[in-house]
């Protein structure tokens, strides 16, 4: 196994705000309230956490209903517990790779937590209110030939059901099967898979199913804010958060413009009739506006109106928004850190503001761990053709024409050389001569060698793909490669997910991967398994 560390600036639309949190953070530290990289951080949350036992009490009570009798509760049930908390939308088949690369850093976290006498239990937080449906109605896997495949289910679901709640009439389980079957673990995959999603199974049962039995090893907890009990214990926040909706707007709008000043932007746009709930009414999660003073709804095709006081009798079926979100999950939760990916942490600046007046804390936000995996064959493909991680964020194309270069004659390289080399020096000579003669001519002399440079560099690029076209090999070689480290211009771990390195890797994988977390290292890992 070899390892090596990407730094995120060389990863494609790393943020400004993500790159300075994870290499500068003294540029952001006033939009979070802990410096990650600060061991000492994690000690000071803990120790001014002052999470009621009433509370603590009802939160293990729940999570007993949903979880089973699991050691970690136990735990959790002693006054001096805190929680590592993460969590992600429940997409099909557990979602993107990285899911999995977040609960194990919440799982890393938690034990190196517990050994520095601070015992703490990891929570995954399952993202079951949202109503977007287009968001986990599918997956990405690959053959064995590594060609991106999507499987998914149909969306005629409704687009404000909460997602959690949406059954999967036939999960696309022998689909999965197919593609899998060129791997050694592919059969076992497939089954395992089963095992959590059958027929009619929600997307919120069938994701948290196939997590448990991934990361069965690791402890981890679950808890799904759609539960009944879960809604009750967030309630009074909700409440808090009604009757301060002015001075909150107020302060979220003010932080918006002090990211913007600061040359970061603001992940969730934020107006005057933004409003930070949702209402959930039977299977609906309705959007809601701020209307003079009021709340009002589209129902039924026309307005429906709420007072404060209306929403706040009703703050047990009442959904925060996405900045309100974690600081409602938090107020339930003894949460002494995050863990979160680029979008998250930016969400989290924003939300600082809310944390600062409804809770009077912060927990400590902390960068998931990111891989990208790789096989020996392409390791060995990268090192054959001189490759490096950012060259496939050019896309394919680019590494087609990366390979032809070393499949074309060396003679005819450096005729293709000499030749740009020599007409450079002529046109050179040439402008001189013509602008001495006239200085007007100097202008049509440089259009001309920017056309003649132009031209004779598409004829190499021509050779190239004619001698790409002639070594098929290689051009397999360039589809093997980019469809595993960058399918269809996306990172690897963002759109595959983590079952075709299972089936291909084995279950081995989740202890590598685990291995592998090193909290303080900021970088995004490259891993040859």
């Amino acid at each position: 196994m070899e390892t090596a560390c990407l730094r995120h600036t060389e990863i494609p639309h790393a943020s400004r705000l993500f790159s300075d949190f994870q290499y500068h953070f003294d540029r952001v530290s006033r939009f979070y309230a802990h410096n990650p990289f600060d061991p000492s951080s994690y000690s000071t949350v803990a120790r001014e956490m002052a999470f009621p036992a009433d509370r603590r009490a009802n939160l293990v009570a729940a999570l007993r209903a949903k979880n089973g009798n699991r050691p970690a509760l136990d735990l959790l049930a002693r006054p001096e517990t805190v929680a590592v908390v993460t969590g992600q939308q429940v997409g099909l088949f557990s979602g993107p790779a990285y899911t999995i690369y977040k609960a194990l850093t919440a799982v890393r976290l938690a034990a190196d937590l517990t050994t520095r006498g601070i015992p703490a239990v990891p929570i995954f937080w399952l993202a079951t209110e949202d109503h977007d449906f287009a968001e986990v109605n599918h997956t990405y896997i690959f053959d064995k030939d590594h060609r991106p495949m999507a499987l998914s289910v149909n969306g005629a679901a409704g687009s404000e059901r909460p997602v959690g709640i949406i059954p999967i009439g036939e999960p696309p389980v022998e689909r999965l099967r197919e593609i899998l079957k060129g791997f050694a673990h592919g059969g076992d995959v497939a089954d395992l898979v089963r095992q959590a999603y059958q027929p009619g199974v929600t997307f919120g049962a069938g994701f948290q199913a196939l997590l448990e039995r991934l990361l069965a090893k690791f402890g981890l907890l679950f808890i799904n804010p759609l539960d009944k009990a879960v809604r009750q214990l967030a309630a009074p926040l909700l409440r808090d958060a009604l009757s301060a909706d002015e001075e909150l707007h107020a302060k979220l709008l003010a932080r918006n413009q002090e990211l913007e000043a600061g040359g970061y932007h603001a992940q969730v746009h934020v107006e005057p009739k933004t409003s930070l709930v949702f209402l959930l009414d039977g299977d609906r999660r309705i959007a809601l506006r701020r209307q003079n003073g009021e709340y009002a709804s589209e129902y039924a095709s026309r307005d429906r109106r709420y007072s404060v006081d209306d929403l706040a009798q009703s703050a047990d079926h009442l959904s925060p928004n996405a900045i309100l979100r974690p600081v409602v999950q938090d107020y339930i939760l003894p949460t002494v850190a995050y863990v979160g990916g680029p979008a998250e942490l930016a969400y989290m600046a924003q939300s600082q503001v809310l944390y600062e007046h409804l809770l009077g804390r912060m927990p400590v936000m902390l960068a998931r761990s990111g891989f990208t995996l790789l096989d020996p064959r392409t390791s060995k493909l990268m090192d054959r053709y001189k490759f490096t991680i950012p060259d496939f964020f050019q896309g394919e194309d680019h590494v087609r024409q990366e390979i032809a270069k070393t499949l074309i004659p060396e003679t005819l390289t450096q005729q293709f050389e000499q030749s740009q080399t020599t007409l450079t020096n002529l046109m050179d000579e040439l402008r001189a001569s013509l602008v001495g003669f006239d200085a007007t001519l100097a202008s049509a002399a440089d259009k001309s060698r920017a056309k003649i440079v132009y031209q004779l560099g598409k004829l190499e690029r021509k050779t190239r793909r004619e001698t790409l076209h002639r070594d098929q090999r290689a051009a397999a070689d360039a589809s093997y490669m980019s469809g595993l480290i960058y399918p269809g211009k996306h990172p690897q771990e963002r759109l595959y997910s983590i079952l075709p390195f299972i089936a291909k890797h084995g279950p081995d994988l989740m202890d590598t991967l685990y291995e592998n977390i090193h909290l303080d290292c900021p970088d995004h890992k490259v891993l040859v398994v």
